[in-house]
C-alpha cells in the first residue's frame, strides 16, 4: 500500500455501505462494542456529529473510518465528545489509525470541542495504546458497567483535553 495513495476525507452516505462492514468486523472480535447489530444509516446518521465524522481510503476501498458523538445533550457539555474509530482488520498494525484518530482529534478542535473521551474495553490493548499516542490519558475504570451478549464488560476511560480550546 502507498501512502500516496492514503487519502482522509469527510464520510458521506454512499460510503456507509463499506463503514457498516467494517463496524461489523469490529463487532464481531467482542472488543470493540457493546452493539451487537450494525444499525442502518438513518440511526447512525443521527449518532455521530456531523462535521466529525471521516474515512480513511487507498482510492478505492474504505479502510478505517472515526467519528465523534455527544456525550450529553445539555449545553454546558457542548465541547465534549466521544471518539468512535474502527479500522479493517487487514491494515491494522500499520500505524493508519493513528493518521486517521489524529484527522479527528484536530477536526474536534477546530469545531470547538475541548474534551474527547473514550471508553475502551481492557481487553483491546491496541486501542488504548492509539489513544495514548494521541495524548488520552487513563481517568477511570468502570467495572462491569454493562453486558454484550450477556457477559459482564469493564470499560477503561480515556480523556484527551485540548491545549487549543
Amino acid at each position: 500500500m502507498d501512502a500516496a495513495d492514503l487519502h482522509i476525507r469527510s464520510l458521506v452516505p454512499e460510503d456507509y455501505p463499506e463503514v457498516a462492514h467494517i463496524y461489523r468486523q469490529g463487532m464481531d472480535t467482542g472488543l470493540a462494542t457493546f452493539e451487537t447489530k450494525v444499525p442502518d444509516w438513518t440511526t447512525w446518521d443521527a449518532k455521530f456529529i456531523k462535521e466529525c465524522r471521516y474515512v480513511l481510503t487507498d482510492g478505492y476501498d474504505t479502510l478505517g473510518w472515526c467519528a465523534l458523538s455527544k456525550v450529553s445533550n445539555r449545553a454546558v457539555y457542548k465541547g465534549v465528545a466521544e471518539t468512535t474509530i474502527y479500522m479493517a482488520p487487514e491494515i491494522k498494525g500499520k500505524g493508519l489509525g493513528r493518521m486517521l484518530l489524529k484527522c479527528l482529534v484536530d477536526a474536534s478542535e477546530r469545531a470547538g470541542f475541548w474534551t474527547l473521551q473514550a471508553a475502551i474495553f481492557p481487553q483491546n490493548k491496541a486501542s488504548i495504546q492509539l489513544h495514548q499516542k494521541l495524548g488520552f490519558r487513563t481517568i477511570g475504570y468502570r467495572e462491569k458497567i454493562a453486558q454484550r451478549q450477556g457477559i459482564w464488560y469493564d470499560n477503561i476511560l480515556m480523556e484527551r483535553r485540548s491545549k487549543q480550546i
